[in-house]
């Protein structure tokens, strides 16, 4: 099966010569599910942003084509040229029988579109809890906003990270979504563990960075690192961050980081710690699991996190000081809660495990007509795990 996997942001995570730009959890996700295909003999493809490289240049036997560059082109004018024209041109040279996108946005939009042209399949996965309710929408302009709706409305499949989400997207927008599993990548052998509490986020106001300053202050005897980049229009927001960070002792602030240097600071973690106000189904806790490093959040998919014992899911910000320091201060307590994201890693989160639930979706999809609606995949009352 010829498979395209449509995320701009992928490249960073692909080719390590190109760590430098940012990534989020679904580039990591999106290229760890690309390399599991491609090894299993099917052809995958990347439409990615332009950074220069190569056009159709191959990493771990994926074909990167390049849409446009990020900041090309006239404001207003640059949706048609270059961005519809780049992404339209990048899916055509990738010439797949299926094309797979995820997140919300405008791109949603413009890969369904294309598919209906071109009669090529369509599937769609959730990145967040906001991907599953238009009024909360992480999506900047009405445009986009509607060009995802639509998009969403013509994937031939959905895949959702949680019951919650298939839940969430069938009372929102009257769609049908199957539960997916993420992919994580073993990790190397221990290190250290010198840092005392992570935090890993792109720099944005829903994240709440806030919150780790705060952390800070509260706990000046805990070592704290944070990672993560400005987004688009948060620049004002990440020099904030960065200059509070600067200002207190026990706090380390890296900025953006590659997903390769990211994941070495998750192996010396002993706590990772959310902040964030709304999320899906955080990447870095699976990073954070399969080293061993439970999580202190809000957010708890499926109440996983609960009923799995993998840390604390705080029932307000105010229990989050509360719960680091439980942890902290426990040194059993943390073994045994470090020895349950291991074990709970190793029988959950095996490729063979996750990857059914895609090539089932995929198949049947196939199978289906082009213009076939996502609710020939029926809705999954499963967990996430």
């Amino acid at each position: 099966m010829k498979i395209c996997f449509v995320g701009l942001d992928n490249l960073p995570v692909l080719a390590p010569e190109y760590r430098q730009h940012t990534i989020g959890g679904e580039s990591v996700q999106q290229t760890l599910l690309g390399r599991g295909l491609a090894r299993r003999g099917h052809d995958v493809s990347m439409v990615v942003a332009d950074h220069g490289q190569r056009d159709a240049a191959e990493w771990d036997a994926i074909r990167a084509f390049k849409a446009y560059r990020p900041d090309a082109g006239i404001p207003v004018l640059r949706f048609v040229h270059p961005r519809w024209t780049g992404m339209w041109s990048a899916l055509t040279r990738a010439d797949a029988h299926l094309y797979y996108t995820s997140c919300a946005g405008m791109h949603v939009g413009l890969v369904a579109l294309f598919c209906r042209r071109f009669r090529r399949r369509f599937v769609f996965r959730t990145a967040s809890d906001t991907d599953c309710d238009g009024s909360r929408l992480l999506v900047r302009f009405a445009r986009d906003r509607w060009l995802y709706e639509y998009g969403l409305r013509r994937a031939n499949g959905i895949l959702v990270q949680s019951a919650s989400q298939a839940e969430a997207l069938a009372r929102n927008y009257g769609l049908a979504g199957r539960v997916a599993g993420m992919l994580v990548e073993k990790p190397p052998p221990d290190t250290v563990r010198d840092i005392d509490l992570l935090w890993v986020s792109n720099i944005r106001q829903v994240k709440r960075p806030d919150r780790a300053l705060e952390l800070a202050e509260k706990m000046p005897e805990v070592k704290i690192h944070m990672v993560g980049g400005p987004l688009p229009g948060d620049e004002g927001l990440f020099r904030d961050v960065r200059d509070s960070a600067a200002a207190k002792a026990n706090l380390t602030f890296h900025g953006r980081l590659s997903y390769r240097d990211a994941n070495r600071l998750y192996g010396r973690a002993k706590v990772l710690v959310n902040t964030s106000d709304v999320e899906g189904f955080p990447n870095s806790y699976l990073q954070a699991w399969v080293r061993g490093v439970p999580v202190v959040t809000l957010i708890d998919p499926d109440g996983v996190i609960r009923r799995e014992g993998l840390g604390v899911a705080a029932s307000s910000a105010a229990q989050i000081p509360v719960a680091i320091r439980c942890l902290l201060g426990d040194p059993a307590a943390l073994k045994a809660a470090s020895d349950r994201c291991r074990a709970f890693m190793a029988s959950e989160y095996g490729e063979d495990k996750v990857l059914p639930a895609y090539l089932d979706t995929f198949e049947r999809v196939m199978r289906t007509a082009p213009t076939a609606s996502p609710d020939v995949i029926g809705p999954s009352k499963a967990r996430h795990v």
